[in-house]
């Protein structure tokens, strides 16, 4: 089983898709195994953008994700990382298919609604920023075999 870190980022929550958004995870299979509403520090924001610091954007970057609730959520499941990413779709909203959540959802490259992990390794790291290792649960859905085979 991988995990995944998913942020719904300001402009999901200010406009209340955080329901519909994580359901659509749900209905995919993935489980929560961590969930939290965060108003980011500048210093957390930092933290987890750090890749992006020598880029023009990186202020931007910031200022937005500072600039209102995000909610946390620490996805499980085969696959999870693959399985978000093609749920949310391109990055850049203009260029995302209907059915993903930034082709229904997004019109910007920056207001986009949602980050996830890119791979493995940065999702444990990225999980580690958001996430004490106290808030993941770990368990079994009742669902199991019916989900994942």
């Amino acid at each position: 089983m991988e995990r995944t870190l998913i942020l719904l980022k300001p402009d999901a929550v200010q406009r209340r898709l955080a329901g519909s958004l994580i359901q659509r995870f749900e209905q995919k299979g993935l489980k929560i195994a961590g969930l939290k509403l965060v108003q980011a520090s500048r210093a957390l924001a930092e933290k987890h953008y750090e890749v992006h610091r020598a880029r023009p954007f990186f202020e931007s970057l910031i200022q937005f994700l500072t600039g209102g609730p995000t909610i946390a959520i620490a996805l499980e499941g085969p696959s999870a990382v693959a399985v978000a990413r093609n749920l949310m779709g391109p990055t850049d909203g203009t260029k995302a298919p209907p059915g993903t959540i930034r082709g229904d959802h997004a019109i910007s490259i920056q207001n986009n609604l949602v980050h996830g992990s890119d791979s493995v390794e940065n999702a444990n790291i990225e999980l580690a920023i958001w996430f004490q290792p106290s808030e993941l649960a770990s368990y079994q859905s009742v669902d199991h075999s019916w989900v994942i085979g």
